[in-house]
């Protein structure tokens, strides 16, 4: 095989070549941009090589909203392919290839990322510390994640897309019916992903535990906190089992063997239970920071303490340890017999009833609230109702009897992205409009956004609510085209006006964006939403020390009463502040694996065994590395201070 050959795409289209141009000239427009501003020393010094959990968690933001729309972009090409019967915009392999990428995109490398930005930024504030408790690591974490998201993403342009599903279920997985490298960078970029969100587990649940205020016990945590320390829990559960499942994917493709084979005393449904032992409390990795942005909100907006603050934590803890007692209902339909079936139904069932107690609590927590409807409050009452309906179709499904119809139909993915969609991204956005003035130091216009909710829900339910009508219907999921006499036509033509209707929110997501960096006041003070928790008793935006002294917490809601009933928040003078120094050996190490993981999917041995040795030269250099960080001095801590207090 020819060297350029080696890189050929073995299926390529005109949309493809446009890719390749688009990804050229923004990288010719970003380099030149960089150089004519001379802004290459700025990057670096400032986000390239930064160990600030607060730019580490802008960063994760950005990168989630650029997947965000790179996943769009797959799913209206899908909803376009399917609008009309007997379409021919995509063919079977172009759809395949969309279809893998838009689910392991949005879950990997946009909700992931999502939940990172708000845990990065916000736990460290909500619980009165200075850093995370691995500053280093946490930089580390977060290039592994961008570099493993870049290198799948080249996928499309290099070497040719997975086409295997998002679930990449063997033996199509493997090299028999997945011939081109697509797969290998599917088994190659998400483990290098996802050695960074174990990181971020370990580094996050150090932090919560051991770097609290003083007199925050764990029960006076923030409820975005408690949910945060519990997903991470599940993530450093969960990963390893998803690390050594690529692993065996890998070994299979690569090196011949025979781990999920058909044959040569091989076992393809070992796959689907590795697969889904993560894959299933990784929905609940998505879900439960999501639950504590929306009690968060919630409980800000209405003006109330959260209502059932114990049955709030205690259902999470639940639910984490139902969220590994329930993978098997992914296959009810696959022959495990009706014992294995009958105990993983009542589990699946089971775990709606912590979820509903969840549903209560807000409830009632706006139950004779004095409600104000923001921009965030509008996401989180608009979830309530659309969620319900996804997890209602969520406990159909979990009857196994029931799902031998719905199984592997249009009314599976309704169930799921009506879960998702409301679950998660409506309070991701939720939790980007609360928190956007803390990261910036302005707000998002709210007529804007108020606007962009109501078309995101809209859209939501156009899109999605015909899939459960087609999917009763026999429409199959994964199926690129049908025929009109299946009557399946009018439901995807709703569906795709929906998606369109939900792109156009997500594009005002982007002017709303623009337009408050152009217009919007700066002077907004340090807490323009009125809030309770203790994030919003510093600055906005916040200085890099986030404390000028660390506070003194008293209650579950410290920051609010010491607003209201006066308690002194801040006892102490100030003191010089130790901070770590910052590092590019991350950004560097990150580079790196971003090379072994393109050797290691195209075989090219000899840069990968180069790449390898690199990456243990950073660990061995960080090892010996004599770092003892920094002091901010009590004059600059003074200056800092009164610079601050003037604009908020």
């Amino acid at each position: 095989m020819g060297f350029f050959d080696r890189f050929a795409i073995p299926h390529p289209n005109p949309a493809i070549y446009a890719s390749m141009v688009a990804i050229g000239l923004t990288v010719i427009a970003i380099v030149a941009g960089l150089t004519y501003f001379k802004k290459w020393g700025y990057l670096w010094r400032e986000w390239l090589t930064t160990v600030d959990h607060k730019r580490i968690g802008i960063m994760y933001l950005i990168s989630a909203l650029l997947m965000l729309f790179r996943g769009g972009a797959d799913a209206i090409m899908m909803r376009a392919q399917l609008a009309v019967p007997d379409n021919t915009l995509l063919d079977a392999q172009h759809y395949n290839e969309i279809f893998t990428t838009h689910g392991v995109v949005m879950i990997i490398f946009m909700a992931m990322p999502f939940i990172m930005a708000l845990m990065n930024f916000v736990v460290p504030l909500q619980i009165g510390a200075r850093d995370v408790a691995f500053p280093r690591l946490n930089a580390l974490s977060f290039w592994l994640f961008f570099m493993g998201a870049m290198l799948f993403n080249i996928s499309f342009v290099v070497g040719g897309s997975p086409d295997a599903g998002w679930t990449s279920y063997f033996p199509l997985a493997g090299n028999e019916f997945s011939k081109s490298v697509g797969t290998n960078y599917y088994m190659i970029a998400i483990q290098i992903a996802g050695i960074g969100s174990l990181m971020t587990g370990i580094n996050f649940i150090t932090t919560i535990l051991k770097m609290r205020a003083p007199g925050m016990t764990l029960m006076k945590m923030p409820m975005f906190t408690w949910s945060s320390l519990i997903t991470n829990v599940i993530i450093v559960f969960a990963f390893p089992v998803l690390t050594v499942a690529l692993a065996m994917g890998t070994f299979d493709r690569l090196f011949g063997a025979n781990f999920f084979t058909t044959t040569n005393g091989g076992m393809d449904m070992l796959w689907a239970n590795l697969f889904w032992v993560w894959g299933h409390p990784e929905v609940y990795i998505l879900i439960l920071p999501a639950f504590g942005i929306y009690s968060e909100v919630i409980s800000t907006f209405a003006r109330r303490n959260l209502y059932g603050y114990k049955s709030m934590v205690a259902s999470m803890v639940v639910i984490s340890l139902f969220s590994f007692l329930v993978w098997a209902h992914h296959f009810f339909t696959m022959g495990q017999g009706a014992v294995a079936n009958s105990i993983f139904s009542i589990t699946t069932m089971a775990i709606a009833v912590p979820t509903g107690v969840k549903i209560f609590n807000w409830l009632f927590t706006l139950w004779k609230g004095k409600i104000v409807i923001t921009t965030p409050m509008l996401y989180a009452m608009l979830f309530i109702p659309l969620f319900t309906i996804g997890g209602v179709t969520g406990v159909m499904l979990g009857m196994s009897a029931a799902d031998y119809q719905y199984h592997n139909t249009m009314f599976l993915v309704a169930h799921f992205h009506m879960v998702i969609i409301p679950g998660v991204v409506f309070a991701m956005l939720a939790g980007l409009t609360y928190y956007w003035p803390k990261m910036f130091g302005f707000m998002l216009n709210e007529r804007i956004g108020k606007i962009t909710a109501w078309m995101i829900a809209i859209g939501t339910l156009l899109a999605f609510m015909p899939m459960f009508f087609s999917g009763l219907d026999g429409q199959t999921r994964r199926m690129y085209t049908y025929s009109a006499s299946t009557g399946f036509g009018m439901w995807n033509m709703i569906s795709f006006i929906g998606a369109l209707v939900l792109a156009a929110g997500f594009v005002l997501i982007v002017y709303n964006i623009y337009y408050s960096i152009r217009y919007a006041s700066r002077d907004i003070g340090s807490d323009p939403w009125d809030a309770r928790t203790l994030e919003w008793a510093t600055h906005s935006p916040v200085p890099a020390y986030n404390f000028a002294v660390v506070p003194q917490v008293n209650s579950i809601e410290a920051f609010w009463d010491a607003k209201k009933n006066g308690h002194d928040l801040f006892p102490g003078k100030y003191e010089k502040i130790h901070m770590p120094n910052n590092s590019g050996v991350p950004f560097i190490m990150g580079c790196i694996f971003f090379a072994w993981g393109f050797s290691f999917i195209f075989s090219m041995w000899i840069p990968l065994i180069i790449t390898t040795i690199g990456i243990f030269a950073c660990m061995a250099l960080r090892s010996f590395e004599q770092d003892h960080g920094h002091y901010i001095s009590v004059e600059k801590i003074e200056e800092t201070e009164t610079k601050l207090r003037g604009v908020s």
